[in-house]
């Protein structure tokens, strides 16, 4: 090719760049060049593949049955407490009432420990499903609150009869629970945070809304699910059940300590 030649194609081939905005020597868009694309494409997060499916589905199945098997145990250890009253039966006894294996019962539990742990964290979940469940159907700051309060105390209450709230008997496990949260307090705290968490969100609603007058609503979401928790021990020491302190005599003392006003 002559010179003269080479300069009339490179005038041409610049008047083209110019009129497509492109600069000498840039590269062509992703969409001129098919080959560029797909490799674009290929670089792009996807779904997942159809054995990464396979595996999801097998570990979810896997999972369900687990909890399944861990969830007879304790509903049989659920059915001894409510016949004896207490949490003296037997890891055989629970084996021989759920229809398993003692193998299987130490794939889910180092022992009788870690399973009255587990009804107590279930009776937790059960209790804060329906401390939350009245709790939302009231509106006003304060009834909020003292619906919280009632509710809590009731549900800690395991002398209460009939029982008024609840699946199974609370009473051996109240009772079991303070050596649970001597042993166990990482556990117990982690089972009463989401409970926690709320008494703290209805005292600053409380607070916000000018019912109650604390400068430190967390300290006092403690002191008043303290007060509300331990009352039944102190209910247990007084023989004559009429001068046990009831829920709403917790609720006026807790509203009188969150300097309130009914």
């Amino acid at each position: 090719m002559s010179s003269g030649a080479g300069r009339a194609e490179e005038r041409e081939s610049g008047i083209i760049l110019r009129r497509s905005g492109r600069r000498p020597g840039s590269t062509l868009p992703t969409e001129s060049r098919p080959g560029m694309a797909a490799v674009d494409a290929a670089s792009e997060p996807t779904g997942p593949t159809w054995r990464e499916r396979a595996v999801s589905k097998s570990l979810d199945a896997a999972r369900s049955r687990a909890e399944q098997r861990a969830q007879r145990y304790l509903d049989a250890a659920f059915e001894l407490i409510d016949e004896k009253g207490t949490t003296e039966f037997t890891i055989q006894e629970v084996i021989d009432r759920s229809k398993q294996s003692l193998r299987g019962f130490y794939e889910y539990f180092r022992g009788k420990d870690e399973l009255v742990l587990a009804l107590f964290e279930e009776t937790v979940r059960e209790a804060g499903e329906d401390i939350r469940a009245a709790v939302d159907a009231e509106t006003d700051p304060l009834e909020r609150l003292r619906v919280f309060v009632i509710r809590l105390h009731e549900w800690c209450d395991p002398l209460e009869t009939p029982r008024k709230h609840g699946t199974h008997s609370r009473r051996a496990i109240s009772e079991f629970s303070m050596q649970l949260t001597a042993d166990h307090s990482q556990r117990i705290r982690a089972a009463l945070a989401p409970e926690s968490r709320l008494l703290v969100q209805l005292v600053d609603d409380a607070a916000a809304a000018g019912v109650v007058d604390v400068s430190d609503t967390r300290r006092a979401a403690a002191l008043v699910q303290q007060t509300v928790m331990y009352s039944w021990f102190g209910n247990r020491l007084v023989e004559d059940t009429r001068l046990r302190l009831t829920a709403e005599e917790t609720w006026e003392f807790c509203l009188h300590g969150l300097a309130g006003s009914a």
